[in-house]
């Protein structure tokens, strides 16, 4: 059930749902999803849905992985990611082989831990860790070129607006948690920030305060 075969067969999916880019099609194919869920849940890694993951989290589904990473890329490589909620590790696993550096913020420090050793095992090492509140995201290395946000804020914090880099880009779920909400691709312009709604989603939430 980790098979190429059945790679490939998700990959085909993802094409058939709108994924266009080759690059982000490329390390989904490359990086193995079943080392980052449970391995009871191993052999239901490559089919498009959402897992747990413990402690209340789960590992987004491979379409939305996907679909937020090749929005971030949508105007071109980019040098410097901030992601919120490094959660199992997979989505952090796909932006460090898009883009040149990956810093990723988690407020459960067990599911940090573990994702740390998973990139370590992949050899991929272009991703610095922080345990922390993700909505104050990370102000000491801003400004970063793209943000990523994989929980849902009632609204989009500030702290994340003000550490966005002058054309950079950040994919967010925004709205209620339990209830519908929508994924937006929000843009620093020269006098301000332009939004785009781009479709419901279910995420969990973002919360305060880190947890050990």
């Amino acid at each position: 059930m980790t098979s190429q075969r059945t790679r490939e067969r998700l990959i085909q999916r993802l094409c058939e749902e709108g994924v266009a880019n080759p690059k982000v099609l490329d390390a989904i194919r490359r990086t193995p999803r079943h080392l980052f869920v449970d391995e009871a849940l191993a052999h239901r890694a490559y089919e498009d849905t959402a897992l747990p993951i413990g402690h209340n989290q789960t590992i987004s589904q491979p379409f939305m992985v996907a679909h937020m990473s090749e929005l971030l890329l949508e105007a071109g490589p980019l040098d410097k990611v901030l992601e919120i909620g490094t959660g199992s590790g997979y989505q952090t696993a796909i932006l460090a082989q898009l883009v040149e550096r990956v810093f990723s913020v988690e407020r459960i420090k067990v599911l940090q831990d573990r994702a740390k050793e998973r990139l370590v095992e992949l050899n991929l090492r272009n991703v610095v860790f922080r345990w922390g509140d993700g909505c104050e995201g990370w102000q000491a290395l801003a400004p970063y070129n793209g943000i990523i946000v994989t929980a849902v804020a009632p609204e989009v914090p500030q702290a994340l607006l003000d550490q966005l880099a002058p054309g950079g880009r950040m994919v967010i779920p925004v709205g209620p948690a339990g209830e519908t909400q929508q994924l937006m691709l929000i843009v620093r312009e020269e006098h301000g920030f332009s939004r785009r709604v781009l479709g419901a989603v279910r995420f969990v939430p973002l919360l305060n305060g880190p947890l050990a």
